[in-house]
This record gives C-alpha cells, structure tokens and sequence, in this order.
C-alpha cells in the first residue's frame, strides 16, 4: 500500500497504489493538487469558472505514471485503463490527449460517463492496471 506525499492526499482510506504479486492497481486518480486546488479549473476576473478537460487529462496520466514510478514502473506497464468522465462531450479532448500518453497498441481501455466526482470541478478520474513483475 502506498500514499504518496506529493500528491493529493486520498479523501478516503484507501492508497494511490497497491501491488498484488506483478499488478499494480492505482485508485481513481483526479487533478486535484496536493494543495486541493484542482489543476485544469480556473475562475476569471468575473467569478467565471473554466474547466479545461485537457488540462485535466494530462494531469491524471502526468499523476499515474508518477505514481507508478514508486513502483518502478512505467505507462508502457499499463494493461487496462477505466476512464470516468462527467460529461462525454469532452471525449475528444480526452481522447487526444490520452493518445499524448498511450500511442498506437495501448492498454485495453473502456471510458464510461458519471453523473458526479467527489469534487465539482472534476471533469475527470481514470484508475489503471499495471504488470510489472
């Protein structure tokens, strides 16, 4: 079991990563920072929140390969990926960021939508599975 310090702090009892023999399973991974501020989310001078699904994509995968590093591997360990979004409109943007991180021949993936995440600024959570013996 394993709790990152530089990463935020799980809302739960639960760790960012757990090994079982040569898997590795992360829990739902957001954007939120260590700090709780939510990477990707951003109000303006008028109070208008911006939510940018890029934005937040590529701090999840930035944050799970991070993680997956504490235990010596890689995004290329990946075998399954479970992508939840709140909103399929944003798949494409998920979409072509996802393929920044997993080129061609990547890991089994299912994407499914969700009414809500834990905070409302999350447009986005993905949890993965690992080989790495």
């Amino acid at each position: 079991m394993s709790v990152l310090p530089d990463k935020a702090k799980p809302r739960g009892n639960y760790s960012h990563v757990k090994r079982a023999g040569p898997f590795l399973f992360t829990a739902g991974i957001s954007s939120r920072r260590p700090d709780n501020s939510i990477a990707g989310a951003e109000m303006d001078a008028m109070g208008t929140m911006r939510l940018d699904i890029r934005e937040q994509t590529r701090v999840v995968l930035g944050n799970i390969r991070d993680i997956l590093t504490t235990e010596g591997a890689t995004l290329q360990d990946v075998v399954e990926v479970s992508s939840f979004l709140v909103n399929m409109n944003d798949f494409a943007g998920y979409n072509e960021v996802y393929a920044e991180f997993f080129g061609p021949g990547g890991p089994a993936r299912t994407t499914v939508a969700v009414h809500q995440l834990p905070h409302p600024q999350l447009l986005i959570e993905i949890k993965v599975v690992a080989y790495k013996p």
